[in-house]
């Protein structure tokens, strides 16, 4: 699986994190991975249901200690 792009949000809050990662998701083709990387409770838990809600792919979620995360999404078609 190749990262093909990748948003950093881990300065943002909502709902900017959902915001900057949906634009950086509309400039990519169906298919396409983008990797986010976040940190805190409220993108933790919002962030991948918003991007599944919009039809795109959760391939990973991976969390740490500090609160920091990251998702791979697979751009829907």
């Amino acid at each position: 699986m190749t990262v093909l792009q990748l948003v950093d949000v881990s300065t943002d809050t909502c709902p900017m994190t959902f915001v900057r990662a949906r634009l950086r998701l509309d400039r990519m083709l169906a298919g396409e991975i983008l990797e986010i990387r976040f940190k805190g409770d409220e993108p933790r838990q919002n962030l991948h249901r918003s991007l599944a809600e919009q039809g795109h792919a959760i391939l990973l979620m991976e969390f740490e200690e500090d609160k920091t995360g990251r998702l791979l999404v697979r751009k829907g078609g």
